[in-house]
């Protein structure tokens, strides 16, 4: 595992720390040459107050256009719900290049790169760890941290070096650290999620209008 002093707030486009992810990867190079295929950066600003954290890339999302929740319905929820409450401006043409734009809000995954069936296992989580670590100490202006889904939940405690006993996951709960930082949770913005009714529209605003109501 690289040391988080040393990395910068993402793998390199050819990172090989995991060999299941590496093989996955360059099978789906072949499949689809020309999707993004490989670790995905976050997007937004280090200055941010606000940072969302997802797992994982999606295949046909981010994977495919190479910045996080971009191309599949979780991102079409997520930006709607940030342009919403004023954190992204612009136009979400569900593509890198669009003219979307963040605000005071940054977006990154607790793992970089697309795992086999969007699971990645512990020893992937920890090797990713450090980036996501490093990212967090750069945003000087941080404030909330929101988890999408309960396993994000439990990566960034475990980033924080904080007890999961002590804050358990529930959706919309909103828990102080003891760093200061608030660690915000919401079920995922996925398809399942929405088409079960687990999270409604509704439901996931309501997040997002009490984030805002503490910056």
């Amino acid at each position: 595992m690289p040391d988080a002093a040393t990395v910068g707030y993402g793998p390199p486009p050819d990172c090989d720390l995991c060999p299941r992810l590496v093989d996955f990867r360059r099978k789906n190079q072949e499949t689809w040459p020309d999707w993004h295929n490989g670790p995905v950066p976050s997007f937004g600003s280090l200055d941010a107050r606000l940072l969302i954290v997802g797992l994982a890339p999606g295949l046909k999302g981010a994977n495919r256009t190479g910045r996080p929740f971009t191309g599949d319905y979780a991102g079409d929820l997520l930006y709607q719900t940030l342009t919403r409450f004023d954190f992204a401006t612009g136009t979400y043409d569900k593509r890198p290049d669009d003219d979307l734009q963040l605000h005071d809000c940054r977006i990154a995954n607790g793992v970089r790169c697309l795992p086999p069936e969007n699971k990645p296992i512990g020893f992937e989580v920890r090797n990713c760890r450090p980036f996501l670590v490093a990212e967090i100490e750069a945003m000087k202006n941080l404030r909330i941290i929101l988890a999408l889904g309960g396993i994000a939940h439990n990566t960034l405690l475990s980033t924080l070096g904080e007890r999961r006993a002590s804050f358990k996951f529930a959706h919309s709960a909103f828990h102080t650290l003891g760093n200061g930082l608030i660690l915000a949770d919401s079920y995922h913005c996925s398809r399942y999620n929405t088409n079960t009714g687990r999270l409604t529209e509704e439901m996931f605003e309501d997040v997002f209008r009490n984030i805002r109501s503490l910056l």
